[in-house]
């Protein structure tokens, strides 16, 4: 008896699956979906998709998640450092605030830097690396030397040397870890240009006539990009820690901002006996953090070839 047949693709997953696609349009969906599939393998990556979509919607919705007010507090007499009940979650801190609605505000400070930090950096970062590597020769060694000069310094410190210099705020902070977060993209982008800017397509496309600009921009950028979004997604965690560590230091966003490093700043003092005011903001830190790194993993390994196995 013939063994029954294996099962084929049907409808859209029959379409996205094809191997002969009849547009541009329809092979980038293919791609898209089979990167899906390979994440969704990846438990760890799935879980820190989770984190981070969880931030972004309680980003969103903080005003309807937070059940109080993130600045005003309640009765010092009576709600001061109370410890995590029904009524408050989290527990209260020196100011009889609620932890919890002052975590949620705070993801939107997180959110607001990630973001702002990635645009601002990671086009530097492009533009620097695949200009010095298509180049070369004098125009790349100044680029390098430049970029190398960032890289001698910590980023907590370089950014702390640029926060002491613009002043404490968190538009300030922004810019300061922006400053000190291209680096490493530029290197990227570098390396990934000198492998691919001696390729036939480059010299078909200079044979027609291409401008360097045009080259650089529509055929270089778009296969440094792979390489540079995981660079990124792994660098966040990173950007989270360093903005932590100037509100910790009272350099990123002020008072009564609700910024998580802020939170375990005035935590500090009382850590021993209501060890919560400090610990919450702490996890939430941890917890996100986590979440980057790994999302950043699980798109290492669907994006850069160099990683697959």
């Amino acid at each position: 008896m013939a063994g029954a047949p294996l099962s084929q693709p049907t409808g859209m997953r029959a379409w996205l699956l094809s191997a002969e696609p009849h547009s541009r349009w329809q092979a980038r969906l293919g791609r898209l979906y089979l990167g899906w599939r390979s994440f969704t393998t990846n438990p760890l990556a799935v879980l820190g998709l989770s984190i981070v979509l969880l931030l972004l919607f309680v980003a969103i919705f903080a005003d309807f998640i937070a059940p109080y007010s993130p600045i005003s507090g309640g009765d010092l007499r009576t709600q001061r450092l109370l410890p995590p009940s029904e009524t408050y979650w989290l527990g209260t801190d020196d100011q009889a605030r609620d932890i919890f609605s002052r975590i949620v505000y705070g993801s939107r400070i997180t959110l607001f830097v990630i973001v702002l930090v990635s645009i601002i950096a990671t086009p530097i970062g492009l533009l620097v690396g695949t200009v010095s590597g298509y180049l070369g020769g004098w125009v790349d060694t100044v680029l390098m030397r430049i970029t190398d000069i960032f890289l001698a310094f910590p980023r907590l410190v370089l950014a702390l040397a640029f926060v002491a210099a613009l002043g404490p705020g968190i538009e300030n902070a922004v810019i300061a870890i922006a400053i000190t977060s291209w680096p490493p993209y530029a290197r990227i982008a570098r390396a990934e240009t000198l492998m691919i800017r001696n390729s036939d397509f480059i010299a078909a496309v200079k044979l027609q006539g291409a401008s360097t600009p045009r080259i650089i921009l529509r055929h270089i950028v778009p296969l440094c990009l792979s390489s540079l979004i995981v660079r990124v997604t792994l660098d966040m965690a990173g950007i989270i820690l360093t903005a932590a560590g100037l509100g910790f230091l009272g350099l990123g966003a002020q008072p009564p901002a609700p910024e998580w490093g802020a939170m375990v700043a005035t935590g500090r003092n009382y850590l021993i006996d209501q060890w919560w005011v400090a610990a919450m903001p702490g996890i939430a830190i941890f917890v996100v953090s986590l979440g980057f790194n790994l999302l950043g993993d699980g798109l290492r390994d669907v994006l850069d070839p160099k990683a697959a196995k």
